[in-house]
């Protein structure tokens, strides 16, 4: 596992049990820095290097050395490497500190109302940015959302808007996803179908990501088979998951129940 010195911003590879480090969740764009990109002799003039240095600001702040961004701590021109990051991602959100999950499109109105909103109507008002981010229809971010014991809301200037806890009434209306959840019960109290619903209306760039970016939630291990479609996954799921029916995977590729999928309709 690659981390980034979250002082100096290089990476360093680690061997077996990691340090306590920070994690980050997000909407991928066009300009992120990649792996290959930070062995270059100045990434920082890079553009979209400011959200690793954003990361690395509050993940220093919070007392963290280290944190981890998917986008430059992986080798995505290695297969076997991409393959081995993938089948572990569940597991390194999980054991993150603290996951930062930066809404890149929300916008500080949260922050600026809080000094005069309390109660139900702040509650409102930042359900109703939560339900606009984007950030809630994307397929990767489930996993991202649930795993992690603690996740922290950042608006698009780094400000906290909130955490999974104190917003878990809000998140859960937003996702489909039990309160219960949210406060750290075990995923697998809940059933094979309605982890599946969560996923509904939720999207990824790739079509066979819409299988992969739910293998954590099942505790799924497979190659990946980019390029075999979203049907590479029913295979080993049906080997993988004792009694798991194909039929239940209808909420998952319908349309969703929640608010997630009801944005795009």
């Amino acid at each position: 596992m690659r981390l980034l010195d979250t002082i100096t911003h290089k990476l360093k590879s680690f061997h077996g049990d990691p340090p306590p480090y920070a994690i980050l969740s997000h909407r991928w764009r066009e300009n992120e820095v990649t792996f290959q990109d930070l062995q270059t002799s100045d990434p920082s003039s890079l553009e979209g290097y400011d959200k690793i240095t954003k990361t690395c600001s509050i993940s220093a702040a919070a007392g963290l050395e280290y944190a981890w961004i998917d986008s430059c701590c992986i080798d995505k021109t290695n297969s076997t490497e991409l393959s081995e990051a993938i089948n572990s991602m569940y597991r390194w959100y999980q054991e993150a500190t603290i996951c930062y999950a930066y809404l890149a499109d929300v916008s500080n109105t949260v922050r600026i109302a809080s000094s005069f909103l309390e109660g139900e109507a702040l509650e409102d008002l930042t359900e109703e940015y939560l339900w606009r981010s984007e950030w809630f229809a994307r397929g990767w971010t489930l996993q991202e959302l649930i795993a992690p014991s603690v996740v922290i809301f950042l608006d698009r200037d780094w400000d906290e808007v909130g955490t999974k806890l104190s917003l878990r009434r809000s998140v859960s209306r937003i996702t489909g996803i039990p309160e219960s959840i949210l406060e750290g019960t075990d995923v697998e109290s809940a059933s094979v179908a309605q982890r599946m619903s969560w996923a509904a209306g939720r999207t990824t760039t790739n079509v066979e990501d819409e299988a992969y970016c739910l293998m954590g939630l099942f505790g799924v291990h497979m190659p990946l088979l980019y390029g075999e479609g979203v049907n590479a996954f029913f295979p080993p799921t049906r080997r993988d998951i004792e009694g798991l029916d194909r039929l239940q995977l209808v909420p998952w590729q319908g349309v969703g129940r929640h608010r997630a999928a009801e944005r795009h309709a």
